[in-house]
């Protein structure tokens, strides 16, 4: 039984460098990710302080770039730099997700509309995993994240291993089987 659980973690970490390696393999991949990155990027930082992002977007939506900047800087002060890096890596790997679920909805959709059925529900949920301390920023609970512990890095740990380990179970998007249904 350990035999078979390091050959699965040994395939695992293979799926994992296979799914971080994919959006290399072309510019257009690599783009979506770097979009991918750069809006959740924005969209975690600026939901870590709300109102203030509101005020400032509501009197001038062109200003988003100072917010942005202000936001960064905060960030790092309110959580420190490990709570900069670990929002800058939660980005980066929701950039590596979108863009292998868009892969795997490309390949759905040309399998027929019951396979992208079973497919949209684990990108939503892929989804949800990467958003973490954000949405609870993004819904008011800013002070929530104050009062958890190192200052809410936790959670962003944990959103990072779960993205890694749906990452790793996903594997390439160019060798991964979609199953049609059968059991």
């Amino acid at each position: 039984m350990t035999g078979s659980r390091v050959v699965a973690g040994r395939d695992w970490a293979r799926d994992l460098r296979g799914a971080l390696a994919y959006p290399l393999t072309s510019d257009a991949r690599l783009l979506s990710a770097a979009v991918g990155t750069v809006l959740t990027y924005v969209v975690l930082v600026l939901s870590s302080f709300p109102q203030f992002s509101i005020q400032v977007l509501a009197n001038d939506p062109t200003d988003v770039g100072y917010a942005v900047t202000a936001l960064t800087r905060e960030v790092a002060l309110s959580t420190g730099r490990l709570g900069l890096v670990l929002v800058a890596a939660y980005a980066v790997l929701t950039g590596v997700a979108v863009t292998n679920a868009i892969a795997l909805v490309r390949r759905a959709w040309r399998r027929g509309a019951s396979t992208i059925v079973g497919v949209l529900p684990g990108v939503f949920a892929a989804g949800c995993a990467s958003c973490g301390a954000g949405v609870l920023g993004a819904l008011g609970f800013v002070g929530a994240m104050a009062a958890l512990p190192f200052d809410g890095n936790l959670l962003r740990v944990g959103g990072i291993a779960l993205l890694l380990l749906f990452l790793g179970r996903a594997g390439d998007p160019r060798t991964c089987t979609i199953d049609g249904g059968a059991t």
